[in-house]
């Protein structure tokens, strides 16, 4: 089962990978880890990755498909994974699709968390305060300001995404306000029908 997760920062996509993980036995696939394993594994991707980050370059999208098509040949990843912050574009995304289409694979559904962004603002300013009223540092990108930065770079960037899976009929949407475990409740009654099919 091939799924990408989509949704923007603070949504709740790390913990409902992990429990997609759990269930259904297939890796997440991080692009930020994926890029730092090819680039300490030295392959030939990893090695023109390294390049462009040491001069301060941001990574093209063929060099990302190029990581993430080296990844999902891994032993791991050939029943299936979960993509989570990539693609980050619909550039990436129609490369992405390319790529699949070239292993003779194909994507099996793309999961969307909706969520309400002044309430998820709100979130993030109250962990922030819960943290520093621990005596804990707060961690720069989760403080309201830049987080807002990081929300209106989503719009811009990532939200066309919807708009492109729509098109295929692969987006399915989740409403991410929900209580945590009401949340996994919906993404599995999604994707167990898919894991089914798949198998068999």
């Amino acid at each position: 089962m091939r799924i990408i997760l989509l949704g923007p920062p603070g949504a709740g996509k790390g913990t409902q990978s992990a429990r997609i993980v759990e269930r259904f036995g297939i890796p997440q696939l991080s692009t930020g880890d994926m890029l730092r394993a090819a680039v300490a594994a030295g392959t030939p991707v990893g090695l023109e990755a390294k390049s462009i980050m040491e001069s301060g370059g941001l990574v093209p999208d063929s060099v990302v498909v190029g990581i993430v098509a080296d990844r999902i040949e891994e032993a791991d990843a050939r029943p299936g994974f979960i993509l989570d912050g990539f693609p980050r574009t619909v550039e990436q995304a129609a490369a992405l699709d390319r790529m699949l289409a070239e292993k003779n694979l194909q994507l099996d559904t793309v999961v969307e968390f909706a969520v309400n962004e002044e309430i998820l603002v709100g979130r993030i300013a109250k962990r922030a305060a819960e943290t520093a009223a621990r005596g804990e540092p707060v961690r720069k990108d989760d403080t309201p300001e830049v987080f807002k930065t990081r929300l209106s770079a989503f719009r811009a960037q990532t939200a066309p995404l919807s708009a492109y899976y729509a098109s295929l009929g692969m987006l399915r949407t989740v409403d991410g306000m929900k209580p945590v475990d009401e949340v996994t409740n919906e993404v599995m009654a999604l994707l167990e029908p898919l894991a089914s099919t798949t198998a068999s």
